[in-house]
């Protein structure tokens, strides 16, 4: 069974089997938002959706601290694609270029 945790101290979120560490989600934290910057999966358990779990659980982290979401991971973006019922999460800059 995965389970995952947020270790702050390193700034990731961190997936677990056991004592064995199947992936991590790496991420910067400000006062209004978590960036979140790389996913990774352990190879012997990619096709296990430990890079979902991990997703999951650091987006309703997320919530439930009050924050918003700025992926700059393209695994964490694709995710966020696929589940809209986060789009309320993602952090869009307010400021716009004009000519």
């Amino acid at each position: 069974m995965i389970v995952v945790t947020d270790n702050r101290a390193a700034n990731r979120f961190e997936a677990r089997e056991g004592e064995t560490l199947a992936g991590v989600a790496e991420y910067a934290r400000t006062a209004q938002l978590v960036a979140f910057v790389h996913t990774e999966v352990d190879p012997a358990f990619e096709g296990k959706g430990v890079g979902s779990a991990l997703a999951r659980e650091g987006i309703a982290s997320v919530r439930a601290d009050g924050l918003r979401v700025l992926a700059v991971c393209p695994f964490i973006a694709g995710w966020l694609a696929r589940h809209p019922e986060y789009a309320d999460l993602e952090y869009r800059a307010a400021s716009r270029v004009t000519d």
